[in-house]
């Protein structure tokens, strides 16, 4: 039986979080998501995705971005672009043209991806502060009259 030490162990995966926004079918954006939560894409987007958490492009999502930067990242539809997560799945209706950066990966008969797979240990996700609103803030705790 084989078995791995405590310090050659993986990192844990992050667990997957729940779609909490959707760009809808017949939707094009042009723009950046960041933020935390999960997003699914249905219809078409150009910019940037930096995403902490759950990425989902369905059948009918479109994605044409320089890179993708998300936890878990899973395509039913296409992406155009460079992929860094902690896991990748592609789907048999979904296409990647592009390099993947990845701790976990799988795929289904029928997927595609155009490009070189790089699987490391542990990949390192940049997610950008993003700003608080000070004024929303000043709203919620100002005492009922």
């Amino acid at each position: 039986m084989l078995r791995r030490n405590a310090a050659n162990a993986r990192p844990e995966i992050t667990p997957i979080e729940r779609v909490t926004s959707v760009l809808g079918a017949g939707i094009i954006w042009k723009g950046s998501i960041k933020g935390k939560g999960g997003v699914r894409v249905e219809g078409t987007f150009e910019g940037e995705i930096n995403l902490n958490g759950l990425l989902v492009v369905g059948e009918t999502g479109r994605i044409t971005c320089e890179n993708v930067q998300a936890n878990t990242v899973i395509v039913a539809g296409a992406i155009k672009g460079n992929i860094t997560a902690e896991k990748l799945e592609i789907r048999s209706t979904g296409h990647v043209w592009g390099d993947v950066k990845i701790v976990a990966f799988s795929t289904e008969e029928g997927a595609f991806l155009r490009g070189n797979i790089t699987m490391e240990e542990q990949v390192t996700l940049e997610f950008e502060d993003l700003p608080v609103d000070t004024e929303l803030m000043d709203q919620e705790t100002e005492p009922k009259k």
